[in-house]
């Protein structure tokens, strides 16, 4: 029981560090496709769907 836990942490992969002025350049709306587009759109109604649902 106490083996799988110590291991657990252990073997998780490190994240990678947030840039210090906190903006991320990995995805530029300028060089978005339509999927990209269609993509944002969806991930942002889900993230209102979890808003609305938690306060429920």
């Amino acid at each position: 029981m106490g083996r799988a836990n110590q291991r657990k942490t252990r073997d998780q992969a490190a994240l990678s560090p947030i840039p210090a002025d906190g903006i991320d350049v990995e995805y530029s709306r300028e060089l978005a496709d339509h999927e990209d587009l269609e993509a944002q759109a969806r991930a942002k109604a889900a993230d209102e769907r979890a808003r609305l649902g938690s306060r429920e």
